[in-house]
């Protein structure tokens, strides 16, 4: 895949904005071409069109079934991040994992 584009959800947005931010490092450093934004939840639909992976911030696991459909018939990895690297906003770590969707 030449860019994944990923969708980083959290409650607000905010500490999504971080680990997007520590992902696109992470990426850079490796070479591997990913373009990802942090959003609330709640906007998860004005970007449903225009991404290859959704995840999920794991305060929001109640999310995981309610998105798998919205993105049913489209091509969309969907995960919930772990929180051993969410709560360290370890964006090598979530990297590892983004990329594992795509195997």
């Amino acid at each position: 895949m030449n860019n994944i584009r990923v969708l980083l959800v959290c409650g607000s947005g905010a500490s999504s904005g971080f680990m997007a931010t520590n992902i696109r490092k992470a990426a850079t450093k490796k070479g591997v071409q990913c373009s990802v934004l942090a959003r609330s939840e709640a906007e998860i639909e004005n970007y449903i069109n225009d991404i290859d992976c959704l995840m999920i911030g794991p305060h929001l696991q109640y999310l995981v079934d309610e998105v798998q459909e919205k993105v049913q018939g489209k091509d969309i990895k969907v995960a919930l991040m772990d929180r051993s690297y969410y709560s360290l906003l370890d964006g090598e770590k979530a990297l590892k994992h983004i990329l594992s969707l795509f195997e």
